[in-house]
C-alpha cells in the first residue's frame, strides 16, 4: 500500500467536511477574500469557528492546478487525474455515507451530490484548470486542493 494512502484519505475527509459547511462557494470568494458564510440555517460548530489548519503546501490548489497544467507530461498528468478522481469518489463515497447513517433534510443528499453521469474525467480537468486560473496565485496557495476541485465541480455539475 502506498505511504500517502492514509493522509490521503484525510484530507478527502477533510475536503469533504469543509466543502459541505462552507456550501460549496466558488472560487471567486477565494479571489476577491470574502469569506464563504455557512448555511444560515446551521449555526457553526466550536471545531468550524476555529481557523483553519494550515494548507500543505504540496496539495494546494496551486499545486494541484500547475501539475494539472502539465498536459505533455505523462506523469504529471497521471497524478492530476489520480488526484482529481480521488477527491471526486471519496466526496461521493462520503455523500452516500451520510446519506445511509444519518437522518438528513429534504433534498439535501440531492443539493450536496454531483451529477457526473458521462462526464470524462479531462472535462473536469480542464473545468478546474480554467477555474483556477481566475484566482490569485496567492489565494490558490493557501487553499486546499480538495475544496477547490469540488468547488469547481460542484460549480459546473451539481444536482440542484
Amino acid at each position: 500500500m502506498h505511504p500517502n494512502v492514509p493522509s490521503f484519505a484525510a484530507r478527502a475527509v477533510a475536503g469533504l467536511a469543509a466543502a459541505a459547511a462552507f456550501g460549496f462557494a466558488s472560487l471567486a470568494h477565494a479571489q476577491t477574500g470574502t469569506p464563504a458564510a455557512a448555511p444560515a440555517a446551521q449555526p457553526l460548530s466550536p471545531t468550524l469557528s476555529q481557523s483553519a489548519p494550515p494548507v500543505d503546501p504540496s496539495f494546494s490548489a496551486y499545486s494541484l492546478a500547475q501539475t494539472c497544467k502539465q498536459k505533455s507530461d505523462n506523469v504529471a498528468h497521471g497524478q492530476c487525474v489520480g488526484a482529481i478522481r480521488g477527491i471526486i469518489h471519496g466526496y461521493q463515497y462520503g455523500v452516500l455515507f451520510l446519506g445511509q447513517r444519518a437522518s438528513l433534510p429534504a433534498n439535501e443528499t440531492q443539493r450536496v451530490s454531483l451529477c457526473l453521469r458521462n462526464t470524462p474525467v479531462s472535462t473536469l480537468v480542464d473545468e478546474f484548470v480554467a477555474d483556477a486560473a481566475q484566482v490569485n496565485d496567492d489565494s490558490l496557495k493557501h487553499t486546499p486542493a480538495e475544496v477547490a476541485v469540488l468547488g469547481s465541480v460542484h460549480m459546473h455539475h451539481s444536482c440542484n
